[in-house]
């Protein structure tokens, strides 16, 4: 059975998380809006608990987050719903990196048509942007700096937290992509920063929802304005009936992965250790620095081998990927690896693979780094 490494596109939801989700769809069934029943109570006072907790997860406070669809629309909510107080303030600067989610590439893309400047930080081959360097391009025009806080393509952790704590004494606002770091870094997300985007499936939750963050500094709101209309839900930031059943399983499995995190970390090490021992007997190299990354996600390019004739070699041993699941259908160059500015042969060539411990027990190392080997050799 083909073992699955690519959890860095999305994980399994966990039978705990599937159980919560589906009594919340036919046993209390309540709209949460719905305020003249005990159906609409119920659900109105579960979405409030869950909101108490998943606030709790990053140190915020329950009314400083709303419920989305995931983490693509928080960074859209995030970035568009600044622009009209960067447009009131004469301040249309944007600081971020090369190597961001196209979900947040697209929209200040979007930005930049409207006016505003945008810096994009290229990392180096380490893949991880010196906060220095942000700090360096901040200008009194600077509205915020976008910066995710694991790159999903190479797993390499992002200075976050510091940079947070260098920007309170400043007027510009982080945002932060948490899709890959949430529950996997917690304490970095505990930091100061302003937005905070969450996605679910990446911690056994189901696809199709997720958080936003918006921490207050003192008691001034972050100036983001509706980017949808229609209802009022969620502080108006986000209209629409709100999703009993996602948002349960969302509260669920962050439980769930919170409690089981010392173990995962601990299996996740051990994993990766045991598949870089066995990949020794093959010729590669480890995109990013590995003293930055998360445990779970590596980024490698092997010498020649072409690396989408290695996917469909692989493919009934693991399920890997060449980068993010949103792009790589098209079969594009890796943006990301590209910005690392690694060498032409190391970008093509890049792989992905990434897991969850609990989905990859059938992992055998060795006759995956044997395939590899014999493919290098002309072997196979």
């Amino acid at each position: 059975m083909t073992t699955y490494l690519d959890a860095a596109a999305t994980t399994q939801v966990d039978h705990r998380v599937a159980e919560v989700v589906l009594h919340w769809m036919t046993v209390e069934f309540g709209n949460a809006g719905s305020r003249t029943h005990d159906y609409g109570a119920r659900a109105k006072k579960a979405v409030h608990q869950a909101r108490e907790f998943l606030a709790g997860t990053v140190g915020a406070r329950s009314d400083e987050l709303i419920f989305t669809s995931g983490a693509t629309e928080s960074n859209n909510i995030a970035l568009l719903g600044m622009a009209a107080h960067g447009e009131r303030t004469s301040r249309r600067h944007i600081v971020t990196s090369a190597i961001e989610h196209k979900a947040v590439l697209e929209p200040l893309e979007h930005l930049q048509e409207r006016g505003f400047e945008v810096d994009y930080l290229q990392p180096g081959p380490t893949g991880r942007v010196a906060a220095d360097a942000v700090m360096e391009k901040l200008r009194p025009d600077t509205l915020m700096v976008s910066l995710m806080h694991v790159n999903n393509e190479t797993g390499i952790i992002q200075p976050v937290a510091e940079l947070a704590r260098r920007l309170q004494s400043t007027q510009t606002y982080l945002h932060v992509d948490a899709a890959q770091g949430y529950g996997k870094v917690p304490e970095d997300l505990r930091a100061p920063i302003d937005l905070i985007s969450i996605s679910g499936h990446k911690v056994g939750a189901p696809k199709g929802v997720g958080a936003l963050v918006t921490r207050r500094r003192g008691w001034e709101r972050v100036p983001v304005q509706p980017i949808m209309f229609g209802g009022g839900q969620e502080r108006k930031l986000r209209p629409g009936t709100l999703p009993v059943p996602l948002i349960m399983g969302l509260a669920e499995a962050a439980k769930v992965f919170t409690a089981d995190y010392p173990r995962w970390l601990q299996q996740s090490r051990e994993l990766r250790t045991r598949l870089l021992a066995a990949l020794s007997r093959t010729r590669f190299r480890i995109n990013g620095d590995p003293e930055h990354a998360v445990p779970h996600i590596l980024n490698v390019s092997f010498d020649d081998v072409d690396a989408e004739r290695l996917i469909v070699r692989l493919k009934d041993q693991v399920a890997i990927a060449t980068g993010s699941a949103c792009t790589s259908a098209s079969y594009t160059v890796s943006h990301v690896l590209t910005a690392m500015d690694l060498p032409q042969q190391v970008v093509t060539n890049g792989l992905r693979l990434s897991w969850h411990p609990g989905q990859a027990t059938g992992l055998d190392v060795e006759e995956l780094a044997e395939t590899i080997a014999a493919m290098q050799t002309g072997r196979a």
